[in-house]
């Protein structure tokens, strides 16, 4: 039978590219860092999540006892039934934590160590245990304690798995309202927010108002500050005792109020930072053809500009909510008694040490970051190209009175982020508000308050650079490794998966997670977990995906041209890497270790579960002094914060312009 050549092609072996030594060596990097994200994000979420279904109690009913008074052992008895007989527990009193602990001396009302009675215990079914002193016992056997033995034996509680801790917190009204205020606040914050920072990035594209680099720079300032610190000055303006606290009409900044000032001050920059580049990509030939036409400023603006930058705007939007909805330093200082999940979370570890109830909050929390993400991500799926090879920038127009309405405004957004600093660095340099006035640095001696000393302000320095050294090696090799190798799809899928991860996990339900993962007995990275390691480890983790966004946009801008010519001289990836990527990179890799850098310095929510009395931070240093009382000193500590960022940025813009003009000589 005669075959055609198109049969003979079909029947033909597929043959497949070898893999090449280079390939096998850049997969090994991205598994690696891959299972550096799953051993420092998707195992402790995991942890967390199944602890949030466990339910921890006494079960009274597998621990049976027997005493001997001198006349012979009596007749077996549970626990329960002794409990039932003197009413010492009730069940809901029989609930607990995972540490949960019972003396079964409790049972015996006439009990004495120093009596000559002698007790048994053993466990019906083994699976749960009692500890004799810091022995475990869980076998089913009879154990024999003297008197003054038995005050040792302690009763430990068994886990049982169900959604029992979600019923308790939906049926809670204190913890279930924590869920309708954080979404109010984030709602009402996000409006503001948005609104405030598109009428400074309009000013600032639209105009051609005077100052606008000092505008700038100002807009910037609350990325240097942690969240803590506009709480602290607001205190000190509306306060009980504040400034101008006649201007709030009796109101309270302790609460929604003084949460939604904070949190539109903190979040403003982030906002003009998207919005600001959602405008600048205008083509100008839209706004000739709107003037051709007719149309009136006002219409322009809605069918012109509006629409073009909407994309920027709905980013804008989910990551103003994200940051107040997962925010926990700035209602911890001014909430006062308007509960949030965030510091709902921080109550029910810190305050109840119950770490199953906090795990529900973490889970609840988790919820709407995930969904914020998640709508982000569509989002940037359907953005289109805005800006053609076409399309001619815009470049506003002098305009007398449009420009004098734009600094005036400008000017009003500076004083409010200048005033809320300033007031700070005046709290911090008073004496005694508002009983002696007179300037002095009493505040600064750091080492007479709560806090940590001047050793966490050290130690807030070092983590910010083991941070930015150690997150800037692991982000840029792996975007690299996975935005040069062509071949595993699936694995570079997956990576990238994890790699986008973190930014949908805020930074409490992140450092609980820690604990339920690193401090488990049977991990053997347990050693770590206390140590500024962890710290480290955390920092990375919780701001990875941000630095691993910056990496990849720099490593998409190097033509593909430059691994083929690699390839055709026969030379291996890594001096590629090192020889010609490295260098051209250089802007974006300085851009990502100052991102790590003053994220590490400003961090309260990811550290706050982490750190040891050895390794406070300063960031902690100011919430645990304001818990104190210590508010001017908070304000001292949250200053120098600000200070040493002001100072790290001026570096890393010097040795980013001298680098630049000695490596890439080239870009000019």
């Amino acid at each position: 039978m005669n075959t055609t050549a198109t049969d003979k092609a079909h029947d033909a072996p597929l043959i497949k590219p070898k893999t090449s030594k280079d390939d096998r060596a850049m997969v090994g990097f991205i598994l690696v860092i891959g299972l550096y994200l799953l051993i420092t994000l998707a195992f402790p979420l995991y942890a967390m999540l199944s602890r949030s279904f466990s339910t921890y109690s006494f079960d009274l009913t597998n621990f049976e006892l027997q005493i001997n008074k001198g006349n012979g052992w009596s007749a077996t008895t549970t626990a329960a039934e002794l409990n039932d007989a003197i009413g010492k527990f009730s069940p809901d009193e029989l609930l607990t934590s995972s540490d949960g602990r019972l003396a079964p001396t409790e049972f015996f009302p006439d009990f004495s160590f120093r009596g000559t009675t002698n007790y048994k215990i053993r466990q019906v079914t083994p699976g749960t245990s009692f500890l004799f002193g810091t022995e475990r016992v869980d076998d089913a056997k009879w154990h024999e304690y003297s008197s003054n033995d038995f005050r040792r034996v302690v009763v430990r509680a068994s886990v049982d798995t169900g959604l029992d801790n979600y019923f308790t917190y939906f049926s809670t009204p204190s913890l279930f309202r924590s869920i309708q205020n954080s979404l109010f606040i984030a709602t009402l914050s996000t409006i503001i927010t948005i609104t405030l920072a598109f009428g400074f990035a309009y000013a600032l594209n639209r105009s051609t108002m005077r100052f606008k680099g000092v505008f700038k720079l100002i807009a910037m300032i609350p990325i240097l500050v942690p969240s803590l610190l506009p709480g602290i000055a607001l205190v000190y303006l509306f306060g009980n005792q504040g400034m101008i606290n006649g201007l709030l009409m009796g109101e309270s900044i302790y609460g929604p109020i003084g949460i939604v000032i904070g949190s539109v001050f903190f979040t403003f920059p982030h906002a003009l930072i998207i919005i600001t580049t959602a405008l600048a990509i205008s083509d100008a030939r839209l706004y000739e053809a709107a003037t051709a036409l007719r149309a009136s400023r006002w219409r322009t603006f809605w069918t012109v500009t509006i629409p073009s930058a909407r994309y920027g705007l709905i980013s804008a939007t989910i990551v103003v909510f994200n940051l107040v909805i997962t925010d926990f330093g700035l209602p911890k200082v001014i909430g006062g008694q308007y509960n949030m999940l965030a510091v709902d979370i921080y109550k029910q570890v810190i305050g109840q040490q119950n770490f199953e109830m906090g795990a529900v909050v973490s889970v609840v929390l988790l919820i709407p970051a995930l969904l914020a993400f998640v709508i982000d991500r569509v989002v940037q799926k359907k953005q289109v190209a805005q800006l053609s090879a076409r399309a001619v920038p815009y470049i506003p127009k002098p305009h007398k009175q449009f420009d004098r309405i734009c600094l005036a405004y400008c000017s009003a957004v500076g004083v409010f982020i200048l005033g809320l600093i300033v007031v700070c660095q005046y709290a911090a340099l008073i004496k005694f508000w508002p009983y002696n006035l007179s300037l002095s640095l009493d505040n600064y001696n750091f080492k007479v308050m709560d806090g940590g000393g001047w050793g966490s302000y050290t130690n807030s320095i070092r983590l910010g650079l083991y941070t930015a050294f150690f997150g800037t090696i692991v982000v840029f090799v792996g975007a690299y490794m996975v935005e040069k190798t062509s071949r595993f799809v699936p694995i570079r899928s997956g990576f990238q998966f994890l790699a986008m991860l973190p930014m949908a996990v805020p930074g409490m339900v992140l450092g609980l997670a820690y604990i339920f993962f690193f401090n488990a007995p049977d991990n053997p990275l347990n050693a770590i977990y206390g140590t500024l390691a962890i710290m480290v480890i955390c920092s990375i983790t919780h701001f990875y995906t941000v630095s691993h966004l910056t990496a990849v946009t720099a490593l998409k801008q190097m033509d593909r041209e430059f691994e083929s010519v690699a390839s055709s001289l026969k030379q291996p990836f890594h001096r590629l890497f090192t020889k010609v990527t490295v260098p051209v990179c250089l802007p974006a890799i300085l851009d990502i270790s100052i991102y790590l850098f003053v994220n590490a310095m400003t961090t309260v929510s990811a550290v706050i579960f982490l750190y040891s009395p050895d390794t406070t931070l300063a960031s902690v240093a100011v919430l645990n002094m304001d818990d104190a009382g210590d508010i001017a000193p908070a304000a001292a500590m949250g200053m120098m914060i600000f200070y040493t960022n002001v100072a790290a940025r001026l570096i890393h813009l010097f040795v980013s312009r001298n680098l630049v003009l000695k490596t890439q000589a080239w870009r000019v």
